[in-house]
């Protein structure tokens, strides 16, 4: 999949890739997306191969990831145990890091909890604290509470927010929607990006159908929404985070 991202932006202008290894490709593991369904290979984090793929578009890769924690998709904890998976997690995601401050690339942090609460949250801010210093990067498709959110600004990365921002609290568990409600009521604009998540996570008003790039404009309605700015200068502040947060993307240029 790295290798057709860097195919797909050496063909277009516009487009910019990532590369790297899920967090739940560490292990093989029965993953169902909605429309999706496949098993995991078990890789690890193989830097000759990315050396290699680097190099073919050093101008077009502007990212290392989705790359991070993942306690959702993980294999049965009676055949291995969470905290393995969390370790060798752990191992896979500090090569990814590496690899990103060897070629001055953006970091793109997964993060998701566990079915049972476990937080993946918790794991990575420990994980990023014991770095001694500041990586540049954005969590990705943030799902986490105001009190997470401040521990990644102090350690001084962007929030990344998809559709889901859009979605009403659910009945049976309310709490997660509306702690991530006070995290879009309170995040500061100047660290805030904006994504989809395509195909997956499509926002509220097409909710389980396939996302478009192009529905990010119902999360920065949302932001728009929520916050009672002015589009044009949200707009205008969305674009100087994503330059900043990704310096090698000439947008406009």
């Amino acid at each position: 999949t790295s290798n057709f991202a860097v195919e797909l932006a050496t063909q277009h202008d516009d487009i910019w890739a990532s590369i790297g290894n899920h967090p739940s490709h560490v292990f093989p593991v029965n993953i169902v997306e909605q429309d999706s369904a496949f098993t995991s290979r078990g890789e690890l984090f193989d830097t000759d191969y990315y050396e290699k793929l680097f190099a073919t578009a050093p101008n077009k890769i502007i990212g290392v990831g989705e790359t991070g924690i993942d306690l959702y998709h993980i294999p049965d904890p009676k055949e291995i145990p969470i905290q393995t998976v969390l370790e060798k997690q752990r191992e896979v995601f500090l090569d990814h890091v590496a690899f990103a401050e060897n070629h001055g690339l953006s970091l793109i942090i997964h993060c998701r909890d566990g079915k049972n609460g476990e937080s993946a949250h918790d794991a990575m801010i420990q994980i990023l604290k014991e770095l001694n210093h500041q990586i540049h990067g954005v969590i990705h498709c943030y799902t986490g509470n105001l009190e997470h959110a401040k521990e990644y600004l102090k350690l001084g990365l962007y929030i990344g927010f998809t559709g889901i921002i859009t979605y009403p609290p659910k009945k049976t568990d309310p709490k997660p929607q509306l702690e991530l409600n006070e995290v879009v009521k309170n995040i500061p604009l100047n660290r805030i990006v904006v994504e989809t998540d395509s195909p997956y996570l499509a926002p509220h008003i097409i909710r389980g159908q396939r996302n478009e790039p192009w529905y990010v404009e119902e999360v920065i309605k949302e932001f728009i929404r929520v916050r009672d700015i002015d589009q044009t200068e949200f707009e205008t502040q969305i674009i100087e985070n994503t330059k900043k947060l990704f310096p090698k993307m000439k947008i406009g240029e």
